[in-house]
Formats: C-alpha cells, structure tokens, sequence
C-alpha cells in the first residue's frame, strides 16, 4: 500500500481501545502491515500458509482478520471506503439502485460431453450476480 493509499484508509479505520483508553493492550503489529498482508493474499489467491516472510506470520494475520471479520471492521471499513469513493466522485454515499442479472448455464454444460459431467450436477443451474450503481 503506498503512502498516499495508507493516508486515505488510516482515517477511515476504527481506533483501537487501547488508544481510546478503554484498557487492553497495544496490538504486536502496525495496522498497515496486516492490511497489506490481507491485501496480498487476496490479490494473489494465495493460502494463509503461504504468506510471504515479509509479512508478519501468517497466524497473527489471520487472527487479525478473524477479529475484525467478527466484529464486522471488514464490512464497516469497505462501507466507509466505497462512501469516501463515491463522495470524492460527487455522488451520494449509499448507491440509490442496484440491478440483478440471473442465467441459466445449461448451454455451457450441454457442449461438454456427458463423460465429464458429474452425475449429481443438476443440468441447469442459476448464476446470479447483482450490480451496484
């Protein structure tokens, strides 16, 4: 994450309790370098396992996650970043429609031979995918 990245997302994150002197303890690791860590391994597709060295160890990210996936921080710091993104662009916050597409795949399915179908793969199946304004 560059500089200019970090200036923009450190404002939109939560302030630990810590700091907020609500007790608990400082956290081992910069907030930056786990966010990078998540960052890497979602970009690449790689498994926690395989984190490279230099990110922390793989076990304290994931827990970093964990925590902040179960407190909803993840979801509340997309929400904030789309918000300050369509901000900057001159939009409302919240987009205002959303549009729903759905398909069947049975074309795709029928042009594969029968021997490499599995047979409890029903024949037709919906795909869905929404679009957010």
């Amino acid at each position: 994450m560059s500089d200019a990245e970090w200036a923009l997302v450190r404002d939109l994150l939560p302030e630990p309790s810590w700091m907020a002197g609500r007790g608990g303890r400082p956290e081992g690791c910069c907030h930056r370098q786990m966010i990078d860590a998540v960052r890497y391994l979602v970009d690449n597709g790689i498994k926690w396992r395989a984190m490279p060295s230099d990110f922390p160890p793989w076990p304290r990210v994931y827990a970093f996650f964990v925590r902040w996936r179960d407190l909803g921080l993840v979801a509340e710091l997309h929400d904030r970043l789309r918000e300050a993104v369509r901000r900057s662009d001159g939009r409302e916050e919240e987009p205002s429609a959303a549009v729903v597409d759905s398909c069947r795949q049975e074309d795709q399915r029928a042009q594969a031979p029968p021997a490499h179908r599995h047979p409890r793969t029903p024949s037709g199946r919906a795909g869905h995918a929404g679009f957010h304004d």
